[in-house]
């Protein structure tokens, strides 16, 4: 989404328009913290390159959210938002090597929190890495922003008749297979009962209309106890 129409690399109206959603955000007293993905510059070499073994393709794209981190952490600090970059792999003079507590304490202060570099471990996903920061640090919601609006029953893009669905449990999203998030991310925050929402980020406000518990997008919540 950072790289725009042409989906690579940085997109100037993209990034000024995103930073502003998080500004807005900060101006209704919701502080978030944001995992941001690498494929406006990398998406993996399975295919096309061969020759570069997972874990070192998982490292390329762990570099490429760094970049997209520093660099969208600027645009909030253009806007006047206090902003960190905090990295799952050290590299101290480019971000703040994550820790739980330095985290929580910079959230605390009131400053956006960027957290980059995945896990800092090959072989995870983004959404593994968000579901993990979130529980980490203590957040009330985790929100997936894609440009999809929600949870289907099939993929909306192939299938007209696809039924969104505006509340789901966890144990129904893994009973149906749903690609909501990976297995990895899915479990941690049903074991954890995080609430998820998955929505659009088309819509401007979207964001702070779900943090203010406006009915938007698919909400994934908690099974109830047995």
């Amino acid at each position: 989404m950072l790289g725009g129409p042409g989906g690579f690399g940085f997109d100037r109206k993209a990034l000024e328009t995103y930073a502003g959603e998080v500004a807005d955000l900060v101006g209704h007293g919701i502080t978030p913290s944001l995992v941001l993905g690498g494929g406006n510059f990398f998406r993996g070499a399975r295919g096309h390159l061969p020759a570069v073994r997972r874990h070192r393709a998982d490292a390329i794209g762990m570099l490429a959210t760094v970049m997209n981190a520093v660099c969208f952490a600027e645009h909030l600090a253009d806007r006047g938002v206090p902003a960190e970059v905090f990295s799952a792999v050290q590299m101290d003079s480019l971000a703040t090597f994550y820790r739980i507590d330095r985290a929580r304490a910079a959230l605390e202060a009131g400053t956006v929190c960027l957290f980059a570099a995945g896990t800092g471990a090959p072989y995870f996903s983004t959404d593994s890495a968000s579901a993990l920061r979130a529980i980490e640090v203590g957040c009330d919601v985790l929100i997936k922003a894609t440009k999809v609006d929600g949870v289907y029953d099939a993929d909306p893009m192939k299938n007209p008749k696809a039924r969104k669905f505006d509340e789901i449990s966890y144990s129904e999203v893994l009973r149906r297979g749903l690609g909501v998030m990976d297995l990895v991310a899915i479990t941690l925050c049903r074991e954890n009962r995080m609430p998820l929402i998955v929505l659009s980020m088309a819509a401007a406000g979207s964001i702070r209309r779900a943090c203010q518990g406006k009915s938007i997008g698919t909400r994934v919540i908690a099974d109830d106890p047995v």
